[in-house]
């Protein structure tokens, strides 16, 4: 059996010490953690993209640390190898670091070993504080979605010279804070090539090309359970929404014909005795 996945042993993981690429995915309840566990993933991300995936949202900003701690705690449950770590939403870690740590805590009750928050230099003294208190962070840049108002959109950034070295700087700040590890997403792959090289912890792409340590994808995306168009960078392994369909559509037409429930699916009284019969 494989060990549990440790924050140390992640923080070392950088592909370069000729470590495999780390492979994260997220996952909102029981059967979706036990399944990317069974799958061998190294981290399970307990992402507040359930807003829109589980939810039905319009995006992430909606959910509030409640709603993740439920969402945390069914993760939990599944008692995985992987690493569990719990998004902190919007307003969780922005309004003072007496509300970030007693936010984060409530997410390690409910079952993560770690939490992640979106936010580069902005961040540093949230994530300090949350170090101090022994709560490993995990840092998140690029295309933040809690930023998405802000950014105007779900749009790549970083592209031009200027907020390159925007994000480097950022990415050295939150990775010298101690972060041991952090999400690029949605930038230039050059560009999260670039980070990679420059900060001691593991990054882990999404929509920021091959050159970074590990990769995450939406569990929903992957396996084709979601709603409409999905990102570039998205590839998926299987269409289970489709069968899904089709499966509880042969079952309401077996219900509609009597086919269901058959008779070797149904309880009966035990057989009477016979004449003479005990």
């Amino acid at each position: 059996m494989r060990p549990k996945v440790t924050v140390p042993a992640v923080r070392s993981s950088k592909r370069g010490r000729a470590s495999p690429a780390l492979v994260m995915l997220t996952a909102y309840d029981t059967p979706g953690a036990r399944i990317a566990d069974a799958a061998g993933v190294d981290m399970i991300l307990v992402g507040d993209s359930l807003a829109n995936n589980v939810l039905g949202l319009a995006d992430t900003l909606q959910v509030d640390i409640g709603v993740m701690a439920h969402h945390v705690a069914a993760v939990g449950r599944a008692s995985t190898r992987a690493l569990v770590i719990g998004d902190m939403p919007w307003l969780s870690y922005h309004v003072s670091v007496e509300d970030t740590i007693r936010n984060a805590a409530t997410l390690v009750r409910a079952g993560a070993q770690a939490v992640k928050l979106e936010g580069g230099r902005a961040r540093v003294p949230m994530i300090e504080a949350l170090l101090a208190t022994e709560i490993p962070v995990m840092g998140h840049l690029g295309l933040t979605p809690q930023s998405v108002n802000a950014m105007g959109g779900y749009k790549v950034q970083a592209k031009d010279a200027d907020a390159a070295d925007e994000l480097v700087e950022d990415a050295m700040a939150i990775a010298a804070a101690g972060c041991f590890a952090m999400v690029l997403e949605g930038v230039p792959d050059v560009v999260a090539a670039r980070v990679t090289a420059e900060v001691d912890v593991p990054t882990i792409g999404i929509g920021a090309g091959a050159g970074c340590d590990g990769q995450v994808l939406v569990f929903h995306d992957l396996l084709g359970l979601g709603v409409g168009p999905v990102p570039k960078f998205v590839r998926r392994y299987a269409d289970l929404a489709s069968l899904a369909v089709e499966a509880v559509s042969t079952w309401a037409d077996d219900v509609r014909s009597g086919a269901f429930p058959s008779d070797a699916e149904t309880y009966h009284l035990p057989a009477e005795p016979g004449p003479g019969g005990h």
